[in-house]
């Protein structure tokens, strides 16, 4: 099982995924900083008021108060409350591990926006901010999953789902804890290719509609030029 130089994320293997030239300056190169358009500080601003909000009742702002409802259904499913909840996971001789978010070596990372655990049963919500779920990619999910099952042995299921804030819409899934390992093998495919590009040095740029919205701005596709 290939493992990549450094620590992937689900957001840093889809980036590699739309264009590998991009995940190099992004991370591997680190010659150009992404500092993310109005739709990610609008994202970052929800994402915070949520998790004030379930964490520690404070008011939601009121530019944000159309998400209430829905948050206030999660608030009401029993169970201990985790927000933002940071999980590490460790690969070593093909086996999976539990690992601290900022360990050195960890091979994956995660965040739950909000992870509800009530006995043997866990429910995982994935907050977007996106306008409706017409794009919705549920294989996060699994990813959380798998790390959750990981760290949490006693939870035997989990119910997900990301939850558009915006549209009301929620995309469901269950998982449970004997399929574990294919939930953390769902980017396997997409690993090994990054590590193929890793050994020889190739970063292919692929052109496509958000090259207007890359920061790369040496790249030949790049619309900024």
């Amino acid at each position: 099982m290939n493992k990549p130089s450094q620590a992937w994320s689900y957001s840093s293997i889809k980036t590699f995924e739309q264009c590998p030239k991009k995940y190099y300056h992004l991370k591997i190169a680190k010659d150009v900083k992404d500092e993310g358009g109005e739709a990610s500080i609008y994202g970052n601003l929800v994402h915070k008021a949520a998790e004030d909000y379930v964490r520690d009742g404070k008011p939601i702002p009121p530019e944000y108060s159309y998400m209430q409802p829905l948050l206030d259904a999660l608030l009401r499913i029993p169970g201990e409350k985790h927000c933002e909840l940071k999980l590490g996971v460790s690969l070593e001789d093909n086996n999976y591990y539990p690992a601290d978010f900022y360990a050195p070596g960890v091979w994956w990372r995660g965040i739950a926006d909000l992870l509800v655990v009530s006995t043997s049963t866990a429910y995982l919500v994935d907050y977007k901010t996106g306008k409706n779920a017409k794009y919705a990619d549920p294989t996060q999910l699994d990813m959380l999953a798998g790390a959750v099952f990981t760290h949490m042995p006693w939870v035997t299921k989990i119910k997900s789902g990301l939850l558009y804030v915006v549209s009301g819409e929620f995309i469901k899934k269950e998982h449970i804890a004997k399929n574990r390992t294919s939930y953390l093998a769902t980017f396997d495919d997409a690993l090994d290719r990054l590590v193929v590009a890793e050994k020889v040095g190739v970063w292919n740029p692929v052109s496509g509609p958000l090259c207007k919205f890359c920061p790369v701005v040496s790249c030949a596709h790049n619309r900024k030029r």
